[in-house]
């Protein structure tokens, strides 16, 4: 009884209802076995939830939706689910609409409140459309610098599989503007957000982190360019005497072709598809999105709304099933890591 009153409850928003969302929600709760890890709670419709378990062959039918109105009341077990609202929500699949849209949103911001309140543990967001999302009260290019505004703190996107960990700098910004937002500041700040959520979240006592160039061959001595020597190595130079064990600049080709990555324990890279392309090639089904440095924990499956497979039981539920486990686990280890810090004599 007592593990039982101890399990994590994880806040899981529904993301687009037209996408593969619900698909690998279900099938990872399909396993019965889940339960035994967590307490789940879907922000979303169990209208919504029934309409696509018909379409999942693989779904075992006594699974049943718990319908509940607030998160304090979820039970143990059983896949509860707050809806947000009684009318008729209309589902087209594998298109994107201005419905899917602000369902999405409905979820997201109720499960953020929830998750500040204290009613929830830990949060998993299904895939949203970063098109129809936007509105009048979301304003970002993604679920990473929302949750930045709403907790009022810097984060870190932070892609995680088996084999490595990859930060990204800019996170969601087009390549033509990365070179100014490379500031010493910025850089600055994601080394030693990176390094501290390797230490805390990941239990790793003394972290070693690999920074990315930014030009080919770092800058070849001068010869391509100076980017590197003179904005990216102060910064490394500048933690390295705070007692961070952050290494390179690296030129990525290299860095991934020769498997260097491998010496380390966190890897930083300056724009999306400079840390993505190799992550996904290593772990496209796997994949976890982990944001760190919020207060709260939140992960996601590294792979989006899938509009192309959406209703055809065709989505693989592995990238779910372990954002929902690396949730739980970095939560365990944030307590660790808190407990034993705060009697540094222990």
């Amino acid at each position: 009884m007592e593990n039982e009153e101890k399990k994590i409850k994880v806040a899981i928003t529904q993301g687009d209802i037209n996408g593969v969302g619900y698909e690998v929600i279900l099938k990872t709760f399909g396993d019965s076995r889940m339960f035994d890890q967590c307490t789940p709670v879907l922000y979303g419709s169990t209208k919504v939830a029934s309409y696509h378990k018909k379409l999942l062959a693989s779904m075992p039918q006594e699974m049943t939706f718990t319908g509940i109105r607030d998160a304090s009341e979820a039970q143990d077990r059983k896949f509860n689910v707050i809806n947000l609202t009684q009318d008729e929500v209309k589902i087209d699949l594998g298109k994107s609409t201005e419905v899917a849209g602000l369902q999405s949103r409905l979820s997201l911001n109720r499960a953020c409140e929830d998750l500040r309140a204290g009613k929830v543990d830990v949060l998993v967001t299904a895939p949203i459309n970063k098109r129809n999302i936007q509105a009048p009260d979301f304003d970002f290019p993604g679920h990473t610098e929302y949750l930045s505004h709403q907790f009022g703190c810097s984060s870190l996107m932070l892609m995680v599989c088996d084999r490595i960990r990859i930060g990204i700098v800019t996170n969601h910004l087009a390549l033509k503007d990365v070179p100014a937002a490379l500031t010493h500041n910025l850089l600055y700040d994601k080394m030693m957000l990176l390094n501290e959520s390797l230490k805390r979240d990941f239990g790793i006592t003394r972290p070693k982190i690999a920074v990315l160039a930014l030009d080919p061959h770092a800058g070849d001595n001068g010869v391509i360019g100076d980017f590197d020597a003179t904005v990216i190595k102060p910064v490394i130079d500048e933690v390295q005497q705070k007692g961070v064990l952050a290494y390179g600049p690296f030129p990525s080709d290299g860095f991934f072709g020769s498997s260097e990555f491998n010496k380390f324990d966190g890897v930083l890279a300056l724009y999306h598809d400079q840390g993505l392309i190799p992550f996904k090639l290593m772990s496209f089904t796997e994949g976890v999105n982990y944001t760190a440095g919020l207060p709260y924990v939140r992960t996601s499956p590294a792979h989006g709304t899938g509009y192309d497979i959406a209703g055809k039981d065709r989505a693989s539920e592995q990238s779910f099933r372990s954002a929902v486990y690396l949730a739980c686990n970095i939560l365990r280890n944030r307590k660790e890591y808190d407990e034993l810090n705060a009697n540094p004599l222990r």
